[in-house]
C-alpha cells in the first residue's frame, strides 16, 4: 500500500443486533490479502462484541488490530476517544491497508463521518463507504415503534405530537447516511416480509441505494469494500433528523448490566429473556453466561423475543460470573423489575 495514500474506512452501522459483528467476522475470514484493523464501539461495559472478533484474529488482522471503545457513543467521544484510537491503528507497525468501524447500533453515522475532517486525520484517512444493516424480519414488522398502539394513540389524539420514536429516528439516519444497505437474516423471513422491509427502506432513503439480502453476514467482500465513495465530503446528500444541531444525546436509551449466579437451566434464561422483551419492551440482551457444571462460558445475544445462545470458550482462568447487558429506551429500564425476572430462585445456585 502506499505510504501517502489514504487508509479507507468502511462504517458498518444498523440497528441493535442487527449482525454488524457476523458481518465483521465473516470479512476478517475472508481479507482478500487486505491487513485489517477493527475499531468496535459498545454500548454497555461488557465488551461482548469485541471478545467474539479477538477470538477470530488472525495474521491478516492480529488481537492488536481490534480495538474496543466502551466509554459512550463513538459520535459523542471523538476527541476524547475516537480520534487518538484512529491515530494509534495508523501508527501500528504493520499499517492496516482498510479499518472497519462497527458502530454501536444507538449511534448516529453522519456525526462520525464529520469526525473525518478533523485536521489530525483528514489527509491520511478517508471514508471509503457507509454500510447499512438491517434485521429483515423486524424492519418488515415496523418494530421501530415499541407500542405501536400507543403511537397510534397519540396521533389521534394530539395532531401537534411528533409521533417517531427515538427508534425509528436512529433507523432513519443509517439508511440516509448508508452507501449500501445488507437485509440481513434473510432465511428467517418470506419473500414477503423482505419485499416490505425493502420498501420501508426505499421509501426512507433519500436516494437510490443498493440493496441486498444477506444470511448469516455472508458477502462477497467486493460488494461492500472499495466503494471509494469518500462519504465525509458527500455530508449534503445525506440527511438526518440532526442536522444543524451541535451534537447529540442519547438519553432516550439506557443500559444496565446485570450480575447473577450460575444458571441451572439455559432455556429458562432464553425464555425468561424472551418475556423482558414481551412484557419490559426490553431492545437487546447480550453477555456471558456461567452454566452450572459446565466448563465453557455461553455467549447469550438477543434482539426483541429472538434469543441466541452457545457455548464458545471455556472458561480458563478467567472468573466464572454472568454478566449480562440490558438495553432498552429509557422509561422502560427498571434493574429491579429486570432482575426479578432473570433470576428467579429456582435459578440461584
Amino acid at each position: 500500500m502506499d505510504p501517502l495514500s489514504k487508509i479507507p474506512v468502511t462504517v458498518i452501522t444498523g440497528f441493535l443486533g442487527a449482525g454488524k459483528t457476523t458481518l465483521i467476522r465473516h470479512l476478517m475470514q475472508n481479507p482478500q490479502g487486505r491487513r485489517l484493523a477493527v475499531l468496535v464501539n459498545e454500548f454497555g461495559s461488557v465488551g461482548v462484541d469485541g471478545e467474539i472478533l479477538k477470538s477470530c484474529a488472525d495474521e491478516m488482522c492480529p488481537e492488536e488490530n481490534i480495538v474496543e471503545l466502551a466509554n459512550g457513543c463513538i459520535c459523542c467521544t471523538v476527541a476524547d476517544d475516537f480520534i487518538p484510537t484512529i491515530e494509534a491503528l495508523m501508527a501500528l507497525p504493520q499499517r492496516p491497508d482498510h479499518i472497519l468501524i462497527e458502530t454501536s447500533g444507538l449511534a448516529l453515522p453522519k456525526p462520525l463521518l464529520k469526525a473525518f475532517d478533523w485536521p489530525a486525520i483528514r489527509s491520511r484517512i478517508t471514508v471509503d463507504g457507509v454500510v447499512a444493516l438491517a434485521d429483515a424480519e423486524a424492519v418488515a414488522a415496523g418494530r421501530f415503534a415499541p407500542d405501536v398502539v400507543a403511537v397510534e394513540a397519540q396521533r389521534a389524539a394530539d395532531e401537534s405530537i411528533d409521533h417517531e420514536t427515538p427508534l425509528s429516528e436512529v433507523f432513519e439516519d443509517q439508511i440516509a447516511c448508508a452507501d449500501i444497505v445488507l437485509l440481513t437474516k434473510a432465511d428467517l423471513a418470506d419473500a414477503a416480509a423482505i419485499a416490505a422491509a425493502r420498501a420501508v427502506i426505499e421509501a426512507e432513503a433519500p436516494r437510490r441505494l443498493p440493496i441486498l439480502a444477506v444470511e448469516d453476514g455472508r458477502i462477497d467482500p467486493r460488494l461492500i469494500l472499495g466503494l471509494n465513495a469518500a462519504a465525509e465530503d458527500d455530508l449534503a446528500s445525506r440527511p438526518s433528523h440532526h442536522d444543524g444541531a451541535e451534537d447529540h444525546e442519547h438519553d432516550d436509551f439506557d443500559t444496565v448490566v446485570m450480575e447473577l449466579p450460575e444458571i441451572a437451566d439455559p432455556e429458562a434464561l432464553k425464555e425468561a429473556i424472551a418475556r423482558l422483551a414481551r412484557e419490559q419492551n426490553i431492545l437487546r440482551v447480550k453477555g456471558y453466561v456461567a452454566v452450572r457444571d459446565k466448563p465453557m462460558r455461553m455467549l447469550v445475544q438477543a434482539v426483541g423475543e429472538r434469543v441466541r445462545a452457545q457455548f464458545d470458550r471455556p472458561w480458563g482462568e478467567s472468573p466464572r460470573a454472568t454478566r449480562l447487558v440490558v438495553i432498552a429506551e429509557h422509561h422502560d429500564v427498571d434493574p429491579d423489575a429486570i432482575r426479578a425476572v432473570l433470576a428467579p430462585q429456582d435459578q440461584e445456585a
